[in-house]
């Protein structure tokens, strides 16, 4: 899940982005996306209440990024974002918008 940081920015300003995940406590989730390289290393998910309610917050230039969760190594579509764009490996990677 995405949420957009409700503040007051400026339009065609870089935006504080919260992704969320949802799975079982013990698990090492990690977002990775166009904003980081495709790293599944460098953007980290915590379960800060050990109740599998990972997330984490990024700054996202305006536009589009697409990025996935990475659980255990496996790459996941965020299934409670509607948005997607297809890849070079014949899957979907999702998108969030910056405006």
């Amino acid at each position: 899940m995405v949420c957009l940081d409700d503040n007051t920015s400026k339009p065609g300003c870089s935006q504080r982005v919260h992704f969320s995940f949802k799975s079982v406590p013990g698990r090492k989730v990690a977002l990775a996306g166009s904003f980081n390289d495709w790293d599944p290393d460098s953007t980290p998910m915590a379960d800060a209440n050990g109740v599998g309610d990972y997330g984490c917050s990024v700054t996202l230039p305006p536009g589009n990024s697409e990025y996935k969760f990475v659980v255990d190594g496996e790459w996941i579509l965020d299934d409670d974002n509607p948005e997607f764009a297809s890849n070079d490996f014949g899957t979907l990677n999702s998108v969030v918008k910056v405006k």
